[in-house]
């Protein structure tokens, strides 16, 4: 925090200079209403630009025609630029259309100024039980004595066996209205913070996408160096504190019992009178939702620094095709020149030299071919019932119904796995039913399916003898 340092933030760090511009209060309050309130990590131009078309016409109304002047495009321009930064503008894999997605240092600077504002109630206690449990945790985890860890978990245990016999006795403690309201207002904004944590992080794995995309360009040395060096540094990234810590996150929300633990959890706070009362935010309800969409866009961002060391490699292996066939046509202009004209002197020599001698004996004498013979004989009609029932019992699977059973099965809900899909819809096709939503899983595409190898499902169904069947695979997450 010397004067160095931050005369240089002053100049270059894009949330002073979004404090500084004259617009402030239009960048900040269209970007807070547009991308931090709802959540949405990634816009279309053209749905942006719409938005702040609405946003200025509403302002030139009440402040007069003269304010913001230009077009709501240019401005959305002059925010991406580079002298600003305050929106990332890139074009997406299947589209052709400009997206904008919010910059980290953007969501810090409507974060403080959003902290400005006064509130009507300011809870204390609940930041120094967290404050509190915090040292505890490090304290109790840190501990290599294994007497003073017994000691502090018997003494946990007495703490319990003391709650639930007051409990028994129908002596219970309750948290009152002031200490509720203290503890959600924290829970709102940790919960708001995590959702700006995810933007830094996939900025910085954005950042390690550039250098790549930078040392792959520039490189002259051999391909097995280059490659070294990328995944050391990729490697380096994901050992570090922020990659662990977010690689623990994702893990912990992934957990179908922890999915349905929040949304229980969730349901039963905001039913609270004290918090009905601060009348939330709709979105509340959905917040573990919100992590998971946008863990799911920094998972994105490391999926193509994977496909951008694929694109090299099939690169390198192009190229050093092309010049081996090069290679090869040069030689054979060359032999091409100097066809007509014969060498002087030894042109090629030849260890030895010999003529293959075939015996006329050694043949092998004539056989005449076998010729099949045709019975000619009268078939005898017979009289005999023959079951035909095999004929008829074959089966289509309809890959349309299954697609939009899990199209309606993610209308009220953001993922759901296939367990959870053959609970409602239970197979009735065996097999070639089940083959039949994998494969719809691996059409889709777009990570709208993730695959989940550290968890395993078992799906059960019955066969048309009457015996049940069990096929046990890695989870398969179906994605809204």
């Amino acid at each position: 925090m010397d004067y160095a340092t931050l005369e240089a933030m002053q100049r270059r760090h894009p949330a002073w200079r979004l404090l500084l511009a004259d617009s402030a209060p239009l960048v900040a309050s269209f970007l807070h209403r547009v991308f931090v309130a709802p959540n949405v990590r990634v816009i279309s131009q053209a749905d942006l630009i719409e938005a702040l078309e609405d946003t200025l016409f509403a302002l030139r109304e009440q402040l007069g025609p003269e304010v913001f002047p230009k077009r709501a495009q240019d401005y959305l321009n002059d925010w991406a630029a580079n002298e600003r930064s305050w929106l990332r503008k890139f074009y997406p894999n299947d589209s052709d259309e400009p997206h904008f997605d919010l910059m980290p240092a953007t969501e810090k600077a409507i974060g403080w100024l959003t902290s400005l504002t006064e509130r009507s109630f300011v809870g204390t206690e609940s930041r120094l039980l967290t404050l509190f449990d915090l040292l505890k945790q490090m304290s109790q985890g840190s501990e290599t004595d294994p007497e003073v860890r017994l000691l502090e978990l018997q003494k946990q245990r007495a703490e319990i066996d003391q709650e639930i016999a007051l409990v028994s006795q129908g002596q219970l403690s309750l948290l009152d209205d002031t200490a509720i309201r203290d503890r959600f207002q924290q829970f709102m904004g940790l919960a708001r913070e995590l959702l700006g944590d995810f933007r830094e992080v996939e900025q910085n794995f954005r950042g390690l996408d550039r250098h790549v995309r930078e040392r792959i360009a520039l490189w002259e040395g051999s391909k097995g160096e280059l490659l070294a060096q990328i995944i050391g540094e990729r490697d380096l990234i994901v050992d570090s504190d922020q990659g662990r810590s977010f690689r623990a996150f994702w893990d912990f929300l992934m957990s179908h019992d922890r999915q349905e633990e929040l949304t229980q959890l969730l349901d039963k706070v905001l039913q609270l009178p004290p918090i009905v009362e601060l009348k939330p935010d709709v979105r509340t309800r959905r917040v573990h939702y919100d992590w998971l969409e946008a863990g799911e866009h920094t998972q994105r961002t490391v999926a193509l620094l994977s496909q951008q060391l694929r694109r090299f490699l099939d690169d390198q292996a192009y190229l050093e095709n092309r010049r081996i066939m090069d290679l090869l046509r040069g030689i054979e202009s060359q032999a091409m020149a100097v066809r007509d004209v014969a060498p002087s002197g030894s042109f090629m020599q030849i260890d030895d030299t010999a003529a293959d001698v075939a015996l006329p004996m050694e043949r092998p004498l004539h056989t005449l071919p076998i010729k099949p013979l045709i019975s000619s004989s009268k078939l005898d009609v017979g009289d005999t019932d023959i079951d035909a029932t095999a004929l008829f019992s074959q089966f289509t699977v309809d890959s349309a119904e299954l697609s939009q059973r899990v199209r309606r099965a993610l209308q009220n809900r953001s993922q759901i796995t296939l367990a959870e899909l053959m609970a409602e819809y239970p197979l009735q096709q065996g097999l070639a039913e089940l083959i039949a939503y994998l494969q719809l899983a691996s059409e889709r595409g777009d990570g709208k399916v993730m695959l989940d190898d550290d968890a395993n499902d078992s799906i059960t169904w019955q066969a048309i003898d009457g015996s049940w069947k069990r096929a046990v695979m890695p989870r398969v997450v179906y994605i809204k």
